[in-house]
């Protein structure tokens, strides 16, 4: 078995400078002989990405989408024009409508396709209602998070329009990738609204197997500090070898885990991680 995850795009600039970046998201995951993308940025950048790397967008067996938020889904439309020979996953709720609303802004931060699009494309789509799904040997779809960690709060700024009103968005739509490896778990996150401990601690109780690395998005940019500070000692675990969170991780977190904790990898756009 090889596992192998490339960061296809994520908000900074690696060594490669032929690579675009942007606040996004995107991982391609080759296990075996399974290829799936875990989220598609904001925009067609990835697919530049993916071409530059050398990798085959046109074989994928299955698409997952963390979340219905533009940054990790807009590059969606772009893709279906390149292929729509795959599988796509997303969570329950996913097509709602997400907003940000602060003072006296109000904007939309939400996917820029529809159910309809995806039939007119006729493209497969799954909805995870439930916690745990199998989608091949070895990886998993991990969703309904229980909220166990009191200190993660989502940020009240976020809300969902239904039946024209506002209602806070829960992320009952946000879904993990759990990869199983010989260390242990291998999680990929999207932005972990519903709070990276909660993810994790999910991850380990569902699938009964310690964690081992620990990838993407973890929205600690937007935590207090004493949050900050349980979430830096959590990633001390001694089973994880590997961190390499990203995207909206946020300076500060990622400086003191850099500091820290010798586990820590920078994981930037055109990042590779190979586990055997």
């Amino acid at each position: 078995m090889q596992l192998k995850i490339t960061t296809l795009i994520e908000d900074t600039q690696g060594e490669h400078k032929g690579l675009l970046c942007e606040h996004g998201l995107s991982f391609f995951i080759e296990k075996d002989n399974y290829r799936m993308l875990f989220d598609v940025g904001q925009s067609a950048a990835f697919l530049s990405n993916a071409r530059q790397l050398n990798i085959d967008l046109g074989r994928l067996d299955s698409v997952a989408l963390s979340h219905g938020h533009y940054d990790h889904t807009g590059g969606f439309r772009e893709l279906a024009e390149k292929t729509t020979r795959f599988t796509l996953f997303t969570g329950d709720g996913f097509f709602d409508e997400k907003y940000g609303i602060c003072d006296n802004s109000c904007e939309f931060l939400g996917n820029n396709f529809d159910e309809m699009y995806l039939s007119s494309k006729g493209i497969e789509h799954q909805i995870v209602h439930e916690r745990l799904r199998k989608i091949a040997p070895g990886i998993h779809i991990i969703s309904d998070f229980p909220r166990i960690h009191e200190d993660e709060k989502i940020n009240p700024r976020f809300k969902i329009f239904r039946d024209g009103v506002f209602h806070p968005d829960f992320f009952r739509d946000e879904i993990a990738i759990a990869v199983d490896t010989p260390g242990g778990l291998a999680v990929l996150l999207g932005c972990s609204h519903p709070g990276m401990k909660n993810m994790l601690d999910a991850a380990v109780q569902l699938l009964q197997r310690p964690l081992y690395a620990v990838l993407g998005g973890t929205h600690l940019i937007e935590a207090q500090e004493d949050s900050l500070d349980l979430s830096i000692e959590y990633l001390k675990q001694e089973s994880i070898k590997i961190i390499g969170v990203c995207h909206c991780t946020g300076q500060k977190a990622l400086d003191r885990l850099a500091g820290s904790n010798a586990c820590y990898k920078s994981n930037r756009t055109g990042s590779f991680l190979f586990i055997e």
